[in-house]
Parts: C-alpha cells; sequence; structure tokens
C-alpha cells in the first residue's frame, strides 16, 4: 500500500528510452513475459489497495477484552447509543470468549460450571465483548476501549480480576497487521504497548494482544451473561438495560448453545 504502480518497462530490468534519433539503435519492444509481469504486478498492487480499502470502509466486526466483561459490555452498549444512534435490538456488543487456541467443543464455549464443561478458562480463551460497528467510526470506539484503562495503563480492576481470563485482547481483521491498529495506538497515546496475540496468552499489566478474529473467532457468552450489572461497586446499571436481556432472547438474537448453569 502506498507504493507507486510500476512504470512500462521497468519491470523484468527494462526501462524506456528516448525515441531512437539518427545513428543509435531503437530499444528492442518488450516481451510478452515482461507485458505480463507488468500486468501482474500492477494486479497485486491493485489487490492490496483493496484489501486496505474494504477495511477502513463499511462495516467491521472487532471484539475488546478489559477484565470482566460486564463493565465493558455497557461502555460500548453506552457507545454504540450514543455514537451510532441505535436503539431497540439495533445492539451488537454482546458479551462472549476469544483469544484461546483450543477452540470450542462441539461449539461450545461456557463460563464456569459445575460439570466442567467446555470451561473457557481451560479452553485458553478470555473474557470479550463483540462488536460490529462502521469501520469508519473506529477510531472513536477505540477511545472508548482506551478510556477503560487507568493512566498507567492497568485496568481497575487488576487487582481483583486477574489471571489469562481476564487478560487484555482486541480481535481485528488480519490482526496485528489490520490498518485499524494505527487507530488504537493513536487512542492509546502511549498509554497502552499493543502485540500479536498468539493464543493462550497471559494476563500482563498494559499489554493489549492482538488477535487475527479470522484465527480466533469470537464465541457468544450464555444469555444469563448479556447486559449483567457490573461487577464493581457503583455498576449497578437502569433497569432499562438489564431488560435488553430478555428482549434479546425472546427474539432469538441471542444464541443459547446450551452451556449448563453455574
Amino acid at each position: 500500500v502506498g507504493s507507486r504502480a510500476p512504470r512500462l518497462f521497468e519491470v523484468a530490468g527494462m526501462r524506456s528510452s528516448p525515441s531512437p534519433t539518427a545513428g543509435v539503435a531503437a530499444s528492442p519492444a518488450p516481451s510478452s513475459r515482461a507485458i505480463t509481469a507488468i500486468i501482474l504486478a500492477t494486479a497485486c498492487t491493485a489487490g492490496r489497495a483493496a484489501a486496505f480499502g474494504a477495511e477502513t470502509q463499511g462495516p467491521v466486526e472487532v471484539y475488546f477484552g478489559c477484565g470482566c466483561f460486564w463493565h465493558v459490555q455497557h461502555e460500548f452498549w453506552d457507545a454504540e447509543k450514543t455514537l451510532l444512534g441505535r436503539s431497540g435490538t439495533e445492539f451488537t456488543a454482546f458479551v462472549g470468549y476469544a483469544g484461546g487456541l483450543a477452540g470450542s467443543v462441539d461449539g461450545k464455549v461456557c463460563y464456569h460450571n459445575n460439570e466442567h464443561v467446555a470451561e473457557y478458562s481451560s479452553l485458553g480463551h478470555a473474557e470479550v465483548v463483540r462488536l460490529r460497528i462502521p469501520s469508519e467510526k473506529f477510531e472513536k470506539f477505540a477511545q472508548v476501549y482506551v478510556n477503560m484503562f487507568l493512566e498507567n495503563g492497568y485496568r481497575p480492576d487488576q487487582v481483583g480480576d486477574r489471571g489469562p481470563e481476564y487478560r487484555n485482547l482486541v480481535g481485528l481483521p488480519d490482526g496485528i497487521k489490520s490498518p485499524l491498529l494505527k487507530k488504537l495506538e493513536d487512542a492509546s497515546k502511549g498509554k497502552l504497548l499493543f502485540q500479536e496475540g498468539n493464543g493462550n496468552d497471559q494476563d500482563l499489566p498494559t499489554i493489549v494482544h492482538v488477535m487475527n478474529i479470522t484465527r480466533f473467532p469470537f464465541f457468544i457468552g450464555e444469555p444469563y451473561h448479556q447486559f449483567h450489572d457490573g461487577f464493581a461497586r457503583g455498576e449497578d446499571y437502569p433497569e432499562s438495560y438489564s431488560n435488553m436481556k430478555e428482549r434479546y432472547v425472546n427474539g432469538d438474537l441471542i444464541e443459547d448453545v446450551g452451556c449448563p448453569q453455574p
């Protein structure tokens, strides 16, 4: 991206020459192989530009993790409402799990439960919130995420909720290579360090693991976790927020994958 397209005859060591003058032999015509190389190089450049454009305009799916997912969902739900004007059943901020190498068990990733069925911690996942937003608005949502951290880059619950299940992570198309990463770095202003996530990563203060959402997809959380009050003192959200759970479950907008109750 950003490199100029190859000029005619600059491929395969050839360059265009001025028009021949008397006594000077004309440059040979380009071979079919050289012309093919020009076409392929131009197509590759256009392909890279198209891929960049597809990720920086139109809808994009991303996820964010910052400790317990209850308060993270509320912050992004509020951002969808204020920044995008969404209402009713238009919200896309749902809690779930991502970032583990083991994937799912029969399509399930579950919270801690007495039957120990597909527990997210044993699969290497962390608690996250998934969103589908216009990519041109990603910068504003990146700022919402960064604002969840203290000025020293620590989570407010860094001492209480700690361990790999609560690690900081962000899921982007193409992961660390995503052009959206620059918007996160700009919003952070050095408060956080973004590094490539490899799966089953550790919980490290000020470090955010950047995941490729194709390799590390999002798994929806149980209905009882959706639109939940926060864990910390003062995070008792209005009834209008908690009632969203019933609206989405009854409308079959939140899938119940059949995880056991905790």
